[in-house]
């Protein structure tokens, strides 16, 4: 029965850290709410490793865990991301900080609903797109120009509908030998982040926006090599 359950009870972890972060962004603590969205992605990684593992996997939890990804890397990071910079702005900051969650439901619902292209995901998903947003928030006193973020985070938007491909390291082949390594790697992160609160998020910023990059870079590349010449006289 445990092993049935085991995995959505993961998954609801993904939820909780998703609803913690609201709260913490609620009562002014957006930075650490960046930590509890890390948690969150480290809960909704280990869940389908678990399914797997067990051969448990369902209906039911690929609806749970579209449900707590909406709620943990869509409006979360949205959220943390308008209270952090784009509520200075005005309306404009509110209409972008919706599009974000908008464009994350539509992307878990074509993910849902079309069988995907074996290997890849359709388009970024939304837990790199809101671990991404994020962490990103964490840049702001950086970036001091609230129009670099507000361009970041449609961006993102745009990258969760796109056709894009991304590697899907998900499906990824491990040895069963191997499975110890999700949840070890679960306790390191959380030693982390009780050691350095302020650091772990941003070090974890620069492998998500690297993913980003790396799957549109790819589609340029594809792109060109499809329009060169030489690839034209192929196919005549």
């Amino acid at each position: 029965m445990l092993a049935k359950v085991l995995p959505n009870v993961i998954t609801i972890g993904n939820l909780f850290f998703g609803l913690l972060a609201l709260k913490l962004v609620h009562d002014g603590l957006w930075e650490f709410a960046a930590i509890t969205v890390i948690a969150g992605m480290l809960c909704d990684g280990l869940d389908g490793i678990v399914a797997r593992m067990l051969k448990t996997e369902s209906a039911f939890g690929k609806e749970l865990d579209s449900l707590s990804d909406m709620v943990t890397f869509g409006v979360a990071p949205a959220f943390i991301m308008y209270v952090a910079v784009l509520h200075e702005i005005g309306v404009i900051g509110w209409v972008v900080s919706v599009v974000f969650p908008v464009c994350g439901a539509l992307r878990l619902a074509r993910f849902n609903v079309r069988k995907g292209i074996p290997g890849y995901f359709v388009g970024l998903p939304i837990t790199i797109a809101g671990g991404v947003l994020a962490t990103m928030a964490l840049y702001s006193e950086v970036m001091t120009s609230p129009s670099v973020l507000v361009l970041a985070m449609l961006g993102l938007s745009f990258l969760m509908v796109s056709s894009i491909k991304y590697p899907n390291v998900k499906k990824v082949g491990l040895p069963k030998q191997t499975y110890w390594l999700g949840p070890a790697l679960g306790v390191v992160a959380v030693v982390l982040a009780v050691r350095f609160p302020n650091d772990l998020p941003r070090i974890v910023f620069l492998p998500l926006i690297l993913y980003a990059l790396w799957g549109l870079g790819g589609h340029f590349r594809r792109k060109g090599y499809e329009d060169s010449p030489l690839e034209s006289d192929v196919h005549l």
